[in-house]
């Protein structure tokens, strides 16, 4: 076991550990630490903890001090300067008619670089503004072209359950959100309904996966032949989380629906194929394009 603390470099973002040493830290507490890019400002999101040696990726490096009165001065004044230099971006992306969408302006904690993230539909030539970034602000710069997930994250706003967006509030990582976990989880295979902000998947679909795919592995598929205390009958319909399935019942010229919990049937055949949804091509066809560009800037 080793003592860990979890900061996080940004308000939502990555968790990373560092040694505090000697020292002992909470949540909420303000450091210095060094990363690959320098030192960075940093905010414990994890108190002094003991963890297992396979959960740290060797070395753990130590923090390099707690934040100061002058190290938070010098974060906050940053921030003014990142305002400043989002609008001197913006005047220079105009000026050179570059068809991309300035979304955010970062200082790094030394002042050794600062980055400006954008998004476009395609590739961008901004070597003319580089060059101009770097003659007034006399320090390197970078231009990261961002996807649309993370446009929205930067920006802020609220989904259709009426919270905060999961991006905004808490998600650190985005991960893949496929058409099969809709269909899986029984929801409508309309765009408008399970799409985000971000007109990308809704990374809630994820969330319930896991729970989804372990019930279904055990619950017959609809058009399946079951045995019930009723008599055979035909799967209808699923409701997963319930684990409850409703039957058709054929005997002679009466037929009737029933709701049976899984634990009171027997599967005798089950079905070897779902069945098609009935869903509009259009949207099908838009709900394709948005997984095909999630999965592309995702692999970026």
């Amino acid at each position: 076991m080793q003592t860990i603390i979890g900061v996080r470099l940004k308000k939502i973002g990555k968790v990373y550990y560092f040694d505090p040493g000697e020292i002992v830290l909470k949540p909420g507490d303000n450091v210095i630490v060094d990363t690959s890019l320098g030192e960075e400002f940093a905010e414990v999101v994890i108190g002094n903890k003991e963890v297992s040696e396979d959960r740290i990726v060797a070395p753990l490096k130590p923090i390099t001090r707690i934040a100061t009165s002058k190290d938070i001065k010098h974060y906050e004044e940053n921030k003014e300067k990142e305002k400043e230099a989002f609008d001197i971006a913006l005047k220079n992306i105009k000026k050179h008619k570059l068809d991309m969408n300035l979304i955010n302006v970062e200082y790094k904690f030394d002042n050794s670089k600062i980055l400006f993230y954008f998004t476009a539909d395609g590739r961008i030539d901004f070597r003319e503004l580089v060059k101009d970034l770097a003659a007034i602000f006399k320090t390197r710069i970078e231009l990261r072209q961002i996807g649309i997930r993370d446009e929205i994250k930067r920006m802020g706003g609220c989904g259709i359950c009426g919270r905060e967006l999961c991006c905004c509030s808490h998600l650190s990582n985005f991960e893949t959100v496929s058409i099969k976990m809709a269909k899986e989880q029984n929801l409508s295979l309309t765009p408008s309904k399970i799409s985000g902000a971000c007109g990308r998947l809704m990374c809630c679909l994820k969330y319930e996966q896991e729970v989804y795919e372990e019930k279904l592995s055990r619950l017959p598929k609809v058009g399946a032949i079951v045995k019930t205390e009723e008599g055979e009958g035909t799967v209808e319909s699923v409701e997963t989380l319930k684990e409850v399935v409703r039957v058709k019942i054929v005997d002679k010229d009466d037929i009737k629906m029933k709701k049976f919990n899984v634990k009171d049937i027997e599967i005798i055949k089950d079905a070897e194929n779902e069945q098609e949804d009935d869903v509009d091509e259009n949207d099908l066809n838009e709900l394709k394009k948005m997984e095909e560009m999630d999965q592309k800037e995702l692999n970026n």
